[in-house]
């Protein structure tokens, strides 16, 4: 969900100066961190192989929060909560919760829900998908080679058991995963579920005007044509052909999907044999990852699923708050055809049940 011109996005990690007072109790921490993996290198534009994560904790008493935001300093285009940027972690162990964004969007843009994940006693990572952010140019391979997204949740995993200050923090063996949109693709891979891309390219000719077969307004040049092409150059084929390995993260305990989207590209039976419990949540009125092709088809194809249907929500509805200068400069990602307040709680109790029953 690329949202902002390439100029403005790169502001997006910084706060912008409000007037800030009584703060929340307890604390919510954030701090940031860079991860590797060979993978990125191809989906980046500048062929860097680090992935950028965000982390939201507990902080310790005495924290000091600030507005999360994102946008230019001065004037924030959408504003999730806040938190105190490098506070002290409080003491404990708590469950670990990995993030994947939907497409052109941001760890910073799921801070509405890391930050209140944090809050109720969870340390939430979630990562900047290399050639698929809002912060970066966006590419045909990170546009494409979306399975790999799994890559960068697995890399992040790992640089936060290895970072001395959050890892003693860090209950590694109760972990769980979130998605939304195209992340929600995303955290079925890393639970093990192994696509079939050939599935979703018949799908799309079948259905091609299916929301997830269109052109995103995130990336509107990047049409069902344009990624068949680019599926068969040199560069890309050799990882095309390795899309269908298993890369499911270990220890993964409960899966939290928001919106889910590219669910054709697995066969019911990858979507059955998920043993985890899975919760999804989705809007009835979205129109991109439309809920009898995507979040219908999980339920369908797991008994063990719990589906949620939002009257009136769309597929934006679970973006971050926008300001009003963002309702005039976003626009159509701002369009809400509900209280976006109120899509927000429901997802955030949704996944509290969720993981509060399978991690606690």
């Amino acid at each position: 969900m690329r949202v902002l011109p390439h100029a403005f996005v790169l502001l997006s990690c910084l706060f912008a100066p409000v007037a800030w007072s009584a703060q929340p109790s307890p604390a919510v921490g954030e701090t940031h961190g860079v991860a590797h993996t060979a993978s990125a290198a191809v989906r980046d534009a500048g062929h860097s192989d680090r992935v950028r994560y965000t982390v939201w904790y507990l902080a310790q008493p005495g924290a000091k929060e600030q507005p999360l935001t994102i946008g230019p300093p001065g004037a924030p285009l959408f504003q999730e909560g806040s938190s105190a940027v490098d506070a002290l972690v409080a003491p404990g162990r708590w469950p670990l919760l990995l993030v994947s964004h939907g497409n052109g969007g941001s760890a910073r843009m799921m801070g509405w829900f890391g930050s209140a994940l944090a809050r109720a006693g969870y340390v939430v990572v979630a990562v900047d998908h290399p050639g698929n952010n809002g912060v970066d140019p966006m590419t045909d391979a990170g546009s494409i080679l979306m399975w790999n997204r799994a890559d960068d949740l697995a890399a992040a995993l790992a640089a936060v058991l290895a970072d001395p200050v959050v890892a003693p923090h860090v209950d590694a063996d109760r972990l769980g995963l979130v998605g939304y949109s195209a992340g929600g693709f995303t955290a079925l891979v890393a639970a093990g579920a192994r696509p079939d891309m050939g599935r979703l390219v018949a799908f799309c000719k079948a259905s091609p005007k299916d929301g997830v077969c269109l052109p995103q307004a995130e990336n509107p040049e990047m049409t069902f044509e344009r990624r068949l092409a680019a599926v068969a150059t040199p560069e890309l084929a050799p990882w095309v052909a390795k899309s269908a390995e298993d890369r499911g993260i270990p220890n993964v305990r409960a899966v939290f999907l928001m919106a889910p989207a590219i669910v054709q590209a697995f066969e019911p039976g990858e979507l059955g044999r998920l043993e985890m419990p899975v919760s999804v949540v989705v809007g009835e009125a979205d129109a991109i990852a439309l809920p009898g092709t995507n979040s219908e088809v999980i339920a369908e194809a797991n008994g063990k699923v719990r589906l949620q249907m939002l009257p009136s929500v769309g597929h934006y509805d679970f973006l971050a708050d926008c300001t009003a200068l963002g309702r005039e400069r976003v626009g159509k990602l701002c369009e809400v055809g509900a209280d976006k307040g109120s899509t927000h709680q429901a997802a955030i109790r949704q996944a509290k049940e969720l993981f509060d029953s399978a991690l606690r």
